[in-house]
């Protein structure tokens, strides 16, 4: 997999995992905010499309919405 396949499967992941909770970009700003995580509603819709967010953002991410384990496959 390449560079670009990766930032996708990672980006795909964390959205995965907001849409099964139902969570909403506003609702994952407030649960951020609830861990001490700082972040503006538009600065996390960017990061997510991009894809290029680092990995403990992505385990910031996934703890402020109560995910305990993660399936990298199906």
């Amino acid at each position: 997999m390449s560079d670009v396949d990766w930032v996708a499967k990672t980006k795909g992941l964390l959205r995965g995992e907001m849409v099964k909770r139902g969570v909403s970009y506003a609702g994952l700003v407030e649960k951020l905010a609830a861990i001490g995580v700082k972040e503006t509603e538009a600065n996390l819709r960017n990061k997510i499309s991009r894809g290029g967010f680092t990995g403990s953002f992505l385990v910031q991410c996934l703890t402020a919405m109560g995910v305990t384990a993660l399936r990298l496959e199906d």
